[in-house]
């Protein structure tokens, strides 16, 4: 059941990272705004609009499937890890800075889905002696 939790949860994260991602590409790309029906063909021609959609998908779905397996409060904070991954694919990709207040965020949240797995797998072990 832990491959599955692994799998399912890495999904998630490849899907939310490609979303949150494909998002912003969609977003540069609908620029300049001037809504107009050549401004809304030219985002519907766009590729990284269902590229985008598709991941949200994704993301729903398996989100869907882990729910009903994973305990939800390490599951809901898990799921948050693609904060963290966004963030470093966007050094790459949009040349972002990683300033000070970002590495403290991202180290809060990794903190905080590792004690919500150590708190989880406490409470397991209690159910189980009893």
């Amino acid at each position: 059941m832990k491959r599955f939790y692994l799998i399912g949860f890495a999904f998630l994260l490849l899907f939310d990272t490609l979303g949150q991602t494909g998002f912003k590409f969609s977003a540069i790309n609908a620029l300049p705004l001037d809504y107009s029906i050549e401004w809304v063909m030219r985002i519907l021609s766009n590729k990284w609009i269902y590229i985008t959609t598709l991941s949200y998908m994704g993301a729903f779905f398996t989100w869907m499937v882990l729910l009903k397996k994973a305990p939800v409060g390490p599951a809901f904070a898990a799921s948050r890890l693609q904060i963290v991954t966004v963030m470093l694919i966007s050094m790459f990709i949009f040349n972002e800075q990683l300033t000070l207040t970002r590495c403290l965020g991202a180290l809060l949240i990794i903190s905080g889905i590792i004690f919500l797995a150590f708190a989880e797998k406490k409470l397991s072990a209690k159910k189980g002696k009893n």
